[in-house]
């Protein structure tokens, strides 16, 4: 029931993928590679298929189909097994010479009934039947062109991309993003014959699309899958609205009712909004190397939690742009290279100056045990002084295979060291810190007038102002930081001067951004007036306001600000903080915004006993293993920070942190104008 259980419920997971690969043509998608990828490497994929003349590819409507000499296919797939994905299947299928067709979901079979509109009843009648995968089987024979070839489709809980042994995430709902006050209009509009919702609050599983509950049934099921791995019952709790809804359709989950029986374990599963507190989301006030790694360097095309490393140093090629894309890149993830994955986890752990010296302890050992002429030097680290290491791997083959993931790393360090987005890391930090004090001592009117000289035009902007991107999350951190606003005159006339500001910032851009063409629903800046540049402003500071209500609707965790006094500065406290805290209580209070919730009839009959007898009600400290849920992405400081907090408020208790993504600052603004919140893309 350790953490561990992460990385083992992922590994069985793909062992049986593993198991029927072998000579075959495999097709996955870019979120099971993105699992596989963190889980057990693409070479344990490879090695299982053990044959040169097989491929990986990627599951898309134009992928290559299997040629005459490969009979065999097996598809890899993280969505329903319904609509679009379905043709994409046949298509591939019926362009190739297919004879044995096997097709492995993360989603398991129960959510295909529910895709489905099989009634629960229904549903619970066919338990041990799998009437969908059988009428697919069936489907896969007719495309082969022989109902006597082979066809197998099965589910297997592809569901984590395990980054440490204390956190791991779900590739697969990286845009699940709680709702925001703004969505309530939109809920409601969608239902004219019901009752209208008056506030996030009233939010329940009924008032959600139709699209948006499948999502979380997904989600959900491959929860159920980790706790029954996990060998546990659990208790569910939830801090925020969407967060409830999640925790409530785990609560009553059915295929999970047998399985919670027979569990000999216990846990407890919370749900926290990431919506309550997006200051720690776009904050820089984490001292973490990876942190800045994942910041500023570029993703890694087709993944949401690792970067790409430039491997241009390890070779003879010259430094310069157009090599870049000539060497493949390097990454993040070492889950086949043991010491490398040492090292990952202890840059999870520490503080960026232990950090860096960490990274160049290792590659002075790596050098000297492969006899490379190592010239040692204390003091501070630089970014040369690791290049200076690493070049010296160059050209000895075997020292760059036996180090290969260390040297990734190496040069993630270097690259990130030297990249002008980390000086700006500490500039932004200051401005963070007197915002910090600014709030506690002026009206919110005067800290956006401290913002305006700071809003400029790309023709007047140096390397150290801030891009439009940038500015926007300095605008979330300060409306995520104060408590919910009042409206008065000098708060709309410094709203309005910064959205102007802002607005004539968009229109003189030179090249508009995928973000800034989602917020201002134009692609090209030539296209962009001032007055529709205007009104994604407005339509920006109605997301901002509603930010700062954001917790309007807590008792407890009303606000992350700590007002300064005489012998303390004005600080931010976390709210994840707060909420564990609040869990490991000496005196176990009843917390008013930790809501347990019930799952069933006898968890009701308990509740409602507890307030006249004495039934005590579930409590999340109760059980020795804590899952904590951040719906909407978490940091890895933040992990960090929840798992050293349990271990000094309750030794002994295991905790794993899951959340639906890794953030860097940049990540919120791109989720919170997202327009598909409540419509997500299921593949159908």
């Amino acid at each position: 029931m350790s953490a561990s259980g992460v990385l083992s419920f992922t590994q069985q997971g793909w062992e049986q993928v593993l198991a029927k690969v072998k000579r075959a043509v495999v097709y996955l998608d870019a979120t099971c590679v993105e699992c596989l990828h963190w889980g057990c490497g693409s070479t344990r994929l490879l090695e299982a298929v053990g044959s040169p003349e097989c491929h990986l590819r990627e599951f898309e409507p134009d992928a290559v189909g299997g040629g005459a000499k490969q009979p065999k296919a097996v598809f890899v797939l993280s969505r329903l097994l319904k609509g679009r994905t379905v043709e994409i299947l046949r298509d591939i299928i019926c362009r190739s010479h297919f004879q044995y067709c096997v097709v492995v979901t993360a989603v398991s079979h129960a959510v295909h009934l529910t895709a489905n509109h099989v009634p629960a009843a229904a549903a619970a009648e066919m338990e041990g039947q799998q009437p969908v995968f059988e009428q697919l089987e069936e489907k896969l024979c007719e495309w082969m062109g022989n109902i006597n070839y082979t066809a197998e489709v099965f589910y297997a809980p592809l569901l984590l991309a395990p980054v440490a042994p204390h956190l791991a995430l779900t590739p697969a709902f990286a845009s699940l993003f709680p709702l925001l006050p703004q969505d309530v209009h939109l809920l409601n509009s969608a239902r004219p014959d019901k009752r209208k919702l008056g506030s996030l609050g009233d939010v329940d599983a009924t008032a959600l699309t139709p699209e948006l509950l499948l999502q979380i049934r997904c989600l959900v099921s491959g929860l159920s899958s980790l706790c029954e791995h996990l060998g546990v019952r659990e208790e569910c709790f939830a801090v925020g609205s969407l967060s409830r809804v999640i925790a409530a359709d785990l609560a009553n989950y059915a295929p999970a009712k047998n399985r919670r029986k027979t569990a000999a374990g216990r846990a407890s599963v919370i749900f926290v909004d990431r919506t309550l507190d997006l200051t720690g989301a776009v904050g820089h006030h984490g001292d973490n190397l990876v942190e800045k790694i994942i910041s500023a360097l570029p993703q890694l095309p087709g993944h949401t939690n690792d970067v790409m490393v430039n491997m241009i140093e390890l070779t003879s090629l010259q430094t310069e742009e157009e090599n870049y894309n000539v060497v493949a890149p390097g990454c993040l993830a070492q889950s086949n290279d043991t010491t490398a994955k040492a090292l990952w986890e202890a840059l999870l752990n520490t503080k960026h100056k232990e950090a860096v010296m960490e990274v160049r302890r290792h590659l002075v050992e790596a050098a000297s045990r492969e006899n490379l002429p190592i010239k040692m030097s204390m003091g501070r680290v630089t970014p040369g002084q690791l290049m200076s290491y690493i070049q010296l791997f160059k050209n000895n083959l075997k020292a760059l295979m036996n180090h290969c993931g260390l040297l990734q790393l190496g040069l993630a360090t270097a690259q990130m060291l030297k990249h002008p987005q980390t000086a700006k890391w500490d500039n932004f930090l200051a401005f963070e810190r007197l915002l910090l004090q600014s709030i506690g001592e002026s009206a919110m009117s005067v800290v956006l007038n401290q913002l305006l000289p700071m809003i400029k035009p790309v023709t007047q902007r140096t390397n150290e102002d801030y891009s439009p991107e940038e500015l926007l999350i300095l605008l979330i951190y300060i409306y995520s930081v104060t408590e919910e606003l009042t409206a008065d005159k000098d708060l709309g006339e410094a709203e309005e001067k910064v959205k102007k500001a802002l607005a004539q910032v968009f229109c003189e851009e030179s090249e508009l951004s995928p973000l800034l063409q989602k917020i201002t629903d134009c692609d090209s800046s030539i296209n962009l007036t001032f007055h529709k540049s205007k009104i994604a402003t407005d339509e920006l500071f109605t997301s901002l306001r509603d930010i700062a209500g954001a917790r309007s609707l807590m008792k407890q965790f009303k606000s992350v600000y700590v007002p300064g006094n005489h012998t303390h500065q004005a600080s931010y406290k976390p709210l994840l903080k707060q909420v564990v805290e609040e869990i490991f209580h000496p005196e176990r209070p009843d917390s008013a915004d930790i809501e347990h919730v019930s799952s069933g009839l006898t968890d009701l009959l308990k509740t409602g006993f507890s307030m006249f007898m004495k039934v005590s009600r579930p409590h999340p400290s109760d059980h020795p293993l804590l899952i904590l849920f951040v719906v909407g992405g978490v940091t890895v400081s933040e992990a960090k920070m929840v798992k050293d907090l349990v271990a000094s408020l309750k030794p002994g208790t295991q905790v794993i942190v899951l959340s639906t993504r890794l953030l860097k600052p940049l990540n919120i603004p791109e989720l919170l104008f997202a327009t598909d919140r409540l419509h997500p893309d299921l593949g159908f």
